[in-house]
């Protein structure tokens, strides 16, 4: 008698595209990001990586995008709208709904859409945030003043990740 192992899809009720989640995984490697989700049309996959928010292996100084965007000059010190990391300008920071790409600007060699010390009121466009060819525009929550720009243009942003103080 032949033993019978029963497929992935008898046990569970559902069919999981091993090789996508393995280069799902592998993306997530290659670009230091914490999760990543797709979505078809009847289906939906989240691989993320639990554990501490710093990568297991060094990662390379600067991680290029995978797809052609344009390039940002390569950021030597701070900017002078980025306050020290852990400061308390970043309490109440406008936050990342996403995991993507922050720009500043609608489109390469166009001004940024705020500064410091820029009004800005409830409703206003402040930057964009790309994930997965999707240009998302972050809106301030409430109307003030621009405190402080946490990112950089071009820079990936996780979920969560503070952008902008308004005060």
């Amino acid at each position: 008698m032949a033993d019978k192992k029963p497929s992935a899809g008898s046990r569970s009720g559902m069919n999981v595209d091993t090789a996508l989640v393995r280069e799902l995984a592998e993306l997530l490697n290659e670009t230091g990001l914490t999760e990543i989700e797709v979505e078809d049309d009847d289906r939906k996959i989240r691989v993320a990586r639990g554990g501490a928010t710093a990568p297991a292996a060094p990662m390379p100084a600067t991680i290029a995008p995978v797809a052609a965007a344009p390039a940002a000059p390569p950021a030597t010190a701070p900017s002078a709208q980025t306050p020290a990391e852990g400061s308390a300008d970043a309490a109440g920071a406008l936050k990342s709904p996403m995991v993507g790409t922050a720009y500043l600007a609608p489109e390469p060699g166009k001004p940024n859409f705020v500064k410091v010390g820029d009004s800005v009121a409830a409703g206003d466009t402040l930057l964009i945030v790309e994930a997965m060819k999707v240009m998302n525009p972050i809106t301030a929550d409430k109307a003030g003043t621009i405190k402080a720009v946490l990112v950089d243009n071009a820079q990936p942003v996780e979920f969560d990740q503070p952008l902008v103080v308004i005060g």
